[in-house]
């Protein structure tokens, strides 16, 4: 069974080409938070959870969600990871989880895709996230086929720096960045609610027909990178760049 988190479809891509290699079945994570939907999931021997890395560790409420969420079968427990860079030291944080929950813990990896986090970096134009991504399918190839055999991933060594990323840098990352004050809505909105269905947390709502967050987000992008109307803006952080979705 795979498991996928999405904000701007990379993690969805990675998920389905896996399954076509795999033959698993699919679950919309996103689909699950947006409803507190925590009910029993059957995995029998295999989980594969294909999520973003948030300053270098899984996303924070995906952690929480699989925290509150009970899982039957004598779980074998794979984490893929769509990354810009690196994944830093995400398998430190990875094993106390699967510890948690009984999981057994059969490995970590990253793949690096297109960049869509534009609250700070840039996000390719099409052509480049297209380059990227078939780059990135061999990848994809392989630990499909690692996962189909039952096989544990090649273990991931961690410098000093994955530490301290994974550590001091996301805690700061939560407390310093992931806000909701600097989303607005200019005058091209045309009030589609794009923004407001495809929120993860529900944390978007119609006001006088224009979009106002409320406190609780993950800067997942998926808001600001899916307006049709490049409407929203992050502040000073987003303006004049390249809205990603995965174009694949």
């Amino acid at each position: 069974m795979i498991l996928y988190f999405t904000g701007t479809g990379n993690s969805e891509y990675i998920a389905k080409q896996m399954a076509e290699l795999t033959g698993d079945s699919i679950i919309s994570v996103n689909e699950r938070i947006m409803t507190n939907d925590v009910s029993e999931i059957n995995a029998g021997r295999k989980l594969v959870f294909v999520v973003p890395t948030y300053a270098w560790r899984i996303p924070r409420i995906v952690e929480e969600w699989i925290a509150k969420t009970k899982f039957t079968g004598d779980v074998n427990a794979y984490f893929v990871m769509n990354c810009g860079d690196t994944i830093g030291n995400a398998k430190k944080y990875i094993k106390q989880l699967c510890k948690r929950k009984g999981f057994q813990y059969m490995g970590v990896t990253g793949i690096v895709m297109p960049e869509n986090y534009i609250a700070m970096y840039d996000a390719p134009e099409e052509s480049v996230a297209r380059q990227i991504i078939e780059d990135a399918n061999p990848a994809i190839t392989r630990i499909a086929g690692l996962i189909h055999e039952g096989k544990k991933f090649p273990d991931m060594q961690s410098s000093i720096v994955d530490y301290l990323n994974s550590s001091f840098v996301n805690r700061a990352f939560y407390m310093f960045f992931v806000k909701t004050y600097k989303f607005t809505a200019d005058d091209k909105c045309i009030r589609c609610g794009i923004c407001v269905k495809g929120c993860p947390l529900n944390n978007i709502y119609l006001k006088e027909n224009k979009p106002v967050w409320a406190k609780k987000c993950t800067h997942c992008m998926a808001c600001i990178c899916k307006c049709p109307t490049g409407a929203i803006e992050y502040g000073k952080n987003s303006v004049g760049k390249v809205r990603y979705q995965c174009p694949m």
